[in-house]
């Protein structure tokens, strides 16, 4: 059935009450306390140490969305509640954790500052920004760091299927976090070495043991990148305001061994058909981070003003899409 007019504004403007309801119920872990048959509602609020009513009347909403399913007063699982366990492969538990933390939920209520000034609204909960603030709130950050971990397990197997790294002798994860991305394009490209660029106390904290991937701590802005054929960037870019892309881009270019290729996957815009994922990701960047989505005309400024050349666009099976670049 269409909806009408007001009943689209209507279920706009009440969002954040569903998505409210997600948040609540992945900080309680229930998805963990359902395995194969579906739980009471007594019993989960009782592994979970919540009010029975309150737990019943937010599994009765996220079931309509079609997040868990109710099978005679208890709920059991879909496909998309399979997510919010801890142990999926793709959990998508602390993404929804992370979304529900103050500091972020806090920044979007006062998206007006960004609206009214350009300036990232968490600035007005979090002065010294994010990554100084998750620095400070090692709680927050591990929360993240398992957000940003799950969220690419989703994207991984797209953005493998979409582009072949088996022709680079050394690849360069530049901020990659804790290696998840590399890790699989190594399983994937056999023969080529790995080097993951992240920040000290991202790389201090790793427990990666490959005979074929190197750890490198460092600040991009500060210390000098890993010479390499190839540099991957993921979700990087798009954190970060235009200056401060072309200064990693340009860190990139002094570091990259000759013919070298540059590839930024990330959301990248359509300037001719809409994507709410991606539009809705860059309201978070405008939010949070200062950064924004662009698309490939703006990446290629940014691109040419690093001395790098945008060469194509790929497209992938997922919202991911890959601009490949190389040396001018």
């Amino acid at each position: 059935m269409t909806e009408q007019p007001h009943e689209v504004i209507w279920t706009l403007t009440n969002a954040v009450i569903p998505s409210s309801c997600l948040h609540v119920v992945a900080e309680l872990g229930v998805a963990d306390h359902i395995a194969d048959e579906p739980v009471g509602v007594k019993e989960l609020a009782s592994r979970c140490g919540a009010d029975v009513d309150g737990l019943a009347r937010v599994l009765r909403l996220l079931a309509a969305y079609g997040i868990f399913a109710e099978v005679e007063g208890a709920y059991g699982h879909t496909e998309p509640s399979r997510l919010l366990r801890s142990d999926h492969p793709m959990s998508m538990r602390a993404f929804s954790r992370m979304m529900g933390l103050p500091v972020f939920s806090a920044s979007f209520s006062r998206l007006d500052h960004s609206v009214r000034t350009g300036s990232p609204a968490l600035e007005q909960v979090a002065p010294e920004g994010l990554w100084p603030y998750l620095q400070d709130h090692p709680r927050e950050a591990e929360i993240f760091g398992q957000a940003m971990t799950g969220k690419a397990a989703a994207d991984i197997a797209a953005v493998l299927g979409g582009y072949d790294f088996s022709r680079f002798g050394t690849i360069a994860d530049i901020g990659g976090g804790r290696g998840h991305l590399l890790l699989a394009v190594l399983e994937a490209a056999h023969t080529a070495e790995g080097i993951l660029f992240d920040l000290p106390d991202v790389i201090d904290a790793l427990e990666i043991h490959s005979e074929r991937l190197t750890k490198r701590a460092g600040d991009f802005f500060v210390d000098p990148l890993p010479g390499a054929d190839a540099y991957i960037l993921m979700e990087v870019i798009h954190d970060w305001a235009d200056a401060e892309a072309v200064a990693i881009f340009g860190a990139i270019r002094r570091a990259a061994l000759p013919d070298a290729t540059v590839l930024i996957i990330e959301g990248v815009v359509d300037e001719e058909q809409a994507d709410p994922r991606v539009q809705t990701l860059d309201i978070v960047m405008l939010a949070v981070t200062g950064g924004r989505e662009r698309s490939p005309r703006q990446l290629a400024k940014l691109l040419d003003g690093a001395g790098l050349r945008l060469s194509r666009v790929i497209e992938t099976s997922g919202p991911m899409r890959i601009v490949e670049a190389t040396a001018v």
